[in-house]
């Protein structure tokens, strides 16, 4: 069985509560003394730990990547962040409602996520110029087009409109297919965070399992031949639907 005892659950649970107590103080009292390298280092390991008190591997095929990329990923789940950051350095481009989420909210502030608030468009050109400055100065941007999450075995149309401030700046748009599976080689639901499911839900469920596989597979770079933004946002759920679906 895959399943976890409460028992361990419990422990699990008090090793995130301790594990966020220490990125705060990491936040307030070593990050003002880090350069920004060094607090890419520190964000990633915290990631790699949280993934390993959580029980979930990743299997990781970043071959696609380069500097400077729009990485466009499906969603799942707010764990997809955690996963992606354990092994790629990255900002995220998130929905501004995080911004208030006690606690977490303050740590993907101070920790680059960028927040767009939605029908706005006045802010959706700040928000464009802050990814295109972030592409053209090396650094990997990660948005999901879809706008929300699912279950993670279907796709929602890609919105186009956060793809520009790549191909404005003539950078990478690359696609990245992210994917959950039991230990048994099936594939998850169980980190899905889509519908009325509560962050306490998924939480429970994750912590419920001794063992998930989250799988990132990145595709074949799109948007630098002149495609428009509608193009690149169709080619690129494309791609990513032939893995995962």
């Amino acid at each position: 069985m895959n399943n976890t005892p409460p028992l361990v659950r419990a422990l699990r649970l008090l090793r995130v509560g301790l594990l966020i107590l220490s990125g705060v103080a990491t936040a307030v009292f070593l990050y003002p003394l880090l350069n920004e390298k060094a607090r890419a280092r520190r964000k990633q390991r915290w990631s790699q730990v949280l993934l390993d008190i959580l029980g979930v591997r990743v299997e990781a095929d970043l071959g696609h990547v380069i500097p400077g990329s729009l990485i466009v990923a499906n969603h799942i789940s707010w764990l997809d962040i955690f996963v992606i950051g354990a092994v790629l350095p990255a900002a995220f481009v998130s929905k501004a409602e995080v911004r208030n989420w006690p606690i977490l909210g303050w740590l993907a502030a101070i920790n680059e996520t960028i927040f767009l608030r939605r029908c706005s468009h006045g802010h959706a050109r700040l928000i464009n110029a802050e990814i295109g400055e972030k592409l053209l100065a090396g650094k990997h941007v990660v948005v999901f087009p879809e706008g929300t999450t699912t279950d993670g075995l279907r796709l929602l149309s890609f919105h186009g409109a956060l793809l520009q401030p790549a191909l404005t700046a003539g950078r990478p748009v690359v696609p990245l297919a992210l994917s959950y599976w039991e230990a048994d080689g099936e594939r998850s639901l169980v980190p899905r965070y889509d519908g009325d499911i509560s962050f306490g839900e998924c939480l429970n469920s994750i912590l419920s399992r001794r063992c998930l596989r989250a799988r990132l597979q990145s595709l074949p770079v799109l948007g630098v031949a002149g495609e428009d933004r509608r193009t690149v946002a169709k080619a690129a759920q494309a791609a990513i639907g032939k893995v995962i679906l």
